[in-house]
């Protein structure tokens, strides 16, 4: 079996330590999209995700890709027990929770666990769980991620369970759009993601789209910094987490609509694709920001 969940389950991934400065952060910022807007060159606010010094600020969603960042070869899948290859993997889940405010720079060692692998019939989802720690020990941030597999389900394993997260039924306390830019997907495989989904229209092409497609954690942390910005001041020390399911994908050159809305302590969202032909279409879905 491709899958094997006695050997994946409970899987230590290993340590690795990994070191960012203010100009990893400024980049990241740049790539999901701070900055692009007329004006921001000049407003504070945007200022304070793209310009070092005193004010830099750094958004959680930059714990995801920071361990990572500087990988200029393809991500590996090479997990405990999971006989699996590239073009049969979606990002299905992503959550950060952030135990203060992230350092503009710094080293730290991250820990990774494979937690689950869940048999959805015709896929498996396979869960990561990691922790970043500082020289000292202290935790600085936790991930969790899951990748869907398409074609490895069947063996009558755990199907796991799953409670969809219910935006109110009111207008959203917030409403934006974000215009994905033509090179925003090559701007952010820089960020340490050279899947070439992302960049390759003959791999696009081959992988069934008709052509490259953004990477889904940029989609991510668009979608972050827009609610951030819009219900939260723009101040990413009061972001506590972020999770959301990846549930469609974007092609650069369209445009990401966000809508938030506070909600019993927590900001709940959702982000589709808005105008042209596919004006509706879900690129996120379950989206929770939690305060700090």
């Amino acid at each position: 079996m491709p899958i094997d969940p006695s050997v994946a389950i409970g899987a230590d991934l290993g340590e690795r330590t990994f070191s960012w400065s203010a100009s990893d952060v400024l980049l990241y910022h740049l790539a999901i999209g701070a900055g692009s807007r007329d004006g921001d060159n000049l407003d504070p606010a945007a200022l304070a995700y793209t310009l070092d010094g005193p004010g830099l600020q750094v958004l959680p969603s930059f714990g995801v890709v920071a361990p990572t960042f500087h990988e200029t070869d393809p991500p590996p899948l090479d997990l405990p027990g999971c006989d699996i290859n590239l073009a049969q993997v979606v990002h299905g889940s992503q959550s950060v929770t952030v135990h203060g405010p992230l350092p503009t720079s710094g080293t730290a060692t991250v820990s990774t666990t494979l937690t689950d692998v869940w048999d959805k019939g015709k896929a498996a989802v396979i869960w990561q769980e990691a922790v970043a720690r500082s020289g000292s020990g202290e935790a600085l941030w936790t991930t969790r991620s899951s990748i869907f597999v398409k074609g490895e389900g069947g063996w009558g394993g755990d199907r796991g369970s799953s409670t969809p997260v219910e935006v109110p039924d009111r207008a959203p306390d917030a409403e934006t759009t974000y215009a994905v830019t033509p090179q925003q997907a090559l701007l952010y495989r820089l960020c340490g993601d050279r899947n070439p989904l992302h960049a390759d229209p003959d791999f696009a092409k081959a992988a069934g789209f008709p052509a490259p497609i953004l990477h889904g954690l940029c989609s991510y942390g668009i979608v972050l910094r827009e609610l951030t910005d819009a219900l939260l001041g723009g101040d990413a020390t009061r972001v506590g987490g972020f999770a959301a399911k990846f549930a469609g994908v974007v092609f650069p050159g369209e445009t990401i609509a966000v809508r938030g809305w506070h909600d019993d302590g927590r900001i709940v969202g959702t982000a589709t694709v808005s105008g042209g032909d596919r004006d509706g279409a879900p690129v996120l879905g379950d989206v929770v920001l939690d305060l700090a």
